[in-house]
């Protein structure tokens, strides 16, 4: 994937900050670059919309079990490094 400057941040800045944008733990200056960079970057939007699609599954399903099976949390861990080195 070719590194693009969109809203002032580039592609790899963004997905590094993903988890704190989902978690809401940026300023609103920082929120609406992220926001400025996913509505004009496509590659990241798809990725940042699978990967906020996931967190949220991932967190509904913990709050449904009070376990969760290590083999499933290493599936999905393998899964974010394959989609995070294709992005």
């Amino acid at each position: 994937m070719n590194e693009k400057t969109v809203a002032g941040l580039q592609c790899s800045e963004v997905l590094a900050l993903l988890s704190e944008y989902l978690d809401h733990e940026l300023d609103s200056a920082m929120v609406e670059r992220v926001e400025g960079h996913l509505l004009g970057c496509p590659n990241c939007e798809r990725f940042g919309r699978s990967f906020g699609s996931m967190v949220v599954s991932l967190r509904r399903d913990s709050i449904a079990s009070e376990s969760v099976d290590s083999e499933l949390v290493m599936r999905l861990l393998t899964q974010i490094d394959r989609l995070t080195t294709e992005a």
